[in-house]
């Protein structure tokens, strides 16, 4: 959208203040529905329950060695505990000082937070910090500062003294407008995943709160608008995202409540939900979730994940189809690790008491089953008539995917919201992470997965390494999915490998697997091929008969596999999740030797027993 029409629909009909995030008219009104609103009150027990605990605790710095931490030994943790904590604390007691306007200890606090992250080096984190840049560092979490301050004084209105507001206005001003209009663009301006959507949905935000020039404001809108853009290119029309869930959650969240703020700003004038591909992009959060709070968790997605309810009732308002989920999902304040002040307050203003209570007698998630073609994901939904719920998806794709795995191929089985079959999802964060050593890390590489493993070799890095889908079926009584997988692997000699899935859905549900792999033959070349089929679970396998183990949780599942053919191997494994947390899980390898020239048929049947 053109700079001279942002700036024609601001002249004729720009509004201002309150009205831009919340219905009320006043703080004091808005204080009042708050208090008043049921669905609200364990949310609010807990942000109490933060910000009383954060009042015994002085303010943590972050000091030089701190912030040297990373780049001395590429971990980020150290100095992002800190650095997130106080986020945290801003938020819990700014929030109290809304709910309690005559507690003098919350404002206080509000107040000392505020200017103290006003006074921080820089709002960047260190892995995103460069500081012989030429121009001024914008990274996530900078331009979220950002949205979050001036949102802040904003929301407290004339509780906030003067030279706290203007420190404010000048902070954002310096680190985030000026260096955007006058050192960009910068490099996520044009990225079709969330950086963009974050960096500009939080800068635009932040715009439509300070700035009054009508002519300056549509030149930043019109670069966060282009920015947009350009993030909506990294979705197909089937709305999925290939980073995961959480990144669902993270960049598409900022999308929308940057679009909420433009379209109340410009009284519908600018609106950014009036489009088919962002309707769909709302309806992926239905279509992920396995059981409870359970995801299919591709990519850097965590396996479980609290719902953001302020987030899908203010979709549902736009769009009717938009599943409430139900008030069991909500997620905890405490879950937010970074301390996110946008999704914190949205969370408590855009929750419907009559929308929530709408959902409670209905199943948490239904039987549904969807194929998402853009991204080849098969994802199916299965509840029992006593109440169990099984789910089952698989992945095509490519190897050079947003928060990228080497994964085509890979699949979960879950039931009641537990992993037989697994994704390990991330891994903690490390220069190594996004460093040349990446698929060296077993959540990264195919290794980590449930893919075959061919000649000791694994799938490789890169967009030239992918599936094909040959056949993708969506059923009542069954759903099928069929791959061609040796374009992932970067073996000459590997002329066919077909993946099917076969997931049938009636009484307890089974998959079948059936892969198929053929070794080209060269003249005079006898030479066996090594073959092994490799799943990824969090339970111990159990082997109790030959062709048959067992994996034991809520339930239990058989796996079936003829023992005259493979080899069954079972080894514990460790690494370090997303917290930094060590985690324990099993590969479960079968190894057989394949003939070249001769096709290779391997059969697994995964049967729920109960």
């Amino acid at each position: 959208m053109k700079r001279e029409l942002i700036k024609e629909v601001l002249e004729q009909s720009r509004k201002r203040g309150l009205a831009l995030l919340a219905p009320d008219s006043t703080t004091g009104e808005l204080t009042a529905r708050l208090l008043g609103s049921e669905a609200n009150q364990t949310l609010l027990d807990e942000i109490r329950a933060e910000a009383d605990r954060m009042l015994q605790t002085p303010d943590p710095e972050l000091t030089y060695s701190l912030f040297r931490v990373y780049g001395d030994t590429g971990e980020r943790l150290t100095y992002e505990r800190v650095y997130f904590e106080r986020r945290k604390r801003l938020n819990a007691f700014v929030i109290m000082t809304l709910l309690e306007p005559d507690n003098g200890d919350y404002q206080a606090a509000a107040f000392n937070t505020a200017w103290s992250i006003c006074n921080e080096f820089t709002w960047c984190l260190p892995a995103h910090f460069n500081a012989g840049a030429e121009k001024l560092e914008i990274d996530l979490f900078a331009a979220e500062t950002g949205f979050a301050l001036s949102e802040i004084q904003l929301l407290l209105g004339d509780r906030m003294p003067d030279l706290l507001r203007k420190r404010i206005e000048a902070e954002v001003e310096q680190r985030l407008l000026r260096p955007f209009l006058e050192e960009g663009p910068y490099g996520w301006e044009k990225a079709d995943h969330n950086w963009s959507a974050v960096c500009a949905g939080s800068i635009g935000a932040a715009a439509i709160h300070l700035i009054d020039d009508p002519a300056r404001l549509s030149e930043v809108l019109e670069r966060v608008l282009e920015a947009l853009d350009c993030y909506l290119t990294g979705f197909g029309n089937d709305g999925a995202c290939a980073e995961g869930y959480l990144y669902w959650q993270y960049g598409f969240g900022y999308y929308v409540y940057f679009a909420q703020l433009l379209k109340a700003a410009t009284d519908g004038g600018i609106n950014l939900f009036a489009s088919s591909k962002v309707k769909e992009i709302a309806l992926f959060q239905q279509k992920c979730f396995t059981g409870g709070n359970t995801v299919v968790n591709f990519s850097d997605s965590p396996s479980e994940s609290g719902i953001f309810m302020g987030l899908s009732c203010y979709l549902h308002g736009e769009y009717e189809e938009v599943a409430v989920p139900d008030a069991s999902l909500r997620a905890d304040y405490s879950a937010d690790h970074c301390g996110r002040w946008a999704p914190a307050i949205r969370n408590l203003i855009w929750l419907k008491d009559e929308w929530i209570e709408a959902v409670n007698d209905k199943p948490i998630w239904p039987s549904e089953s969807y194929y998402l073609p853009d991204v080849q994901w098969l994802l199916s939904r299965h509840i029992t008539e006593g109440g169990g719920s099984y789910s089952f998806a698989a992945k095509g794709g490519h190897n050079e995917e947003p928060h990228n795995h080497n994964d085509a191929g890979h699949f979960i089985l879950h039931a009641d919201g537990q992993a037989y079959l697994a994704d390990l999802g991330s891994g903690m964060y490390t220069a190594q992470y996004f460093g040349p050593e990446r698929y060296m890390l077993w959540c990264n590489g195919s290794q980590g997965h449930s893919v075959p493993i061919i000649d000791g070799g694994f799938q490789q890095n890169g967009s030239s390494f992918y599936a094909k889908v040959k056949e993708a079926f969506s059923g009542e009584q069954f759903d099928q999915l069929v791959l061609e997988l040796s374009a992932a692997y970067a073996n000459p000699k590997l002329s066919q490998l077909e993946r099917s899935f076969h997931w049938r859905k009636e009484g307890l549900p089974a998959l079948t697997l059936t892969d198929t792999f053929m070794f080209a033959a060269q003249s005079g070349d006898i030479a066996e091929r090594l073959v092994t089929e490799r799943f990824i679970t969090f339970l111990a396998p159990e082997l109790v008969t030959e062709g048959r183990i067992l994996l034991k949780g809520k339930r239990q599942l058989s796996i079936s596999y003829d023992h005259e053919v493979w080899e069954p191997a079972v080894t514990s494994r460790s690494d370090i999740d997303h917290f930094g947390r060590e985690r324990l899980w099993y590969s479960l390898d079968f190894h057989t030797a394949a003939a070249a020239g001769l096709p290779l048929v391997a059969s697994f049947i995964f049967q729920f027993d109960s």
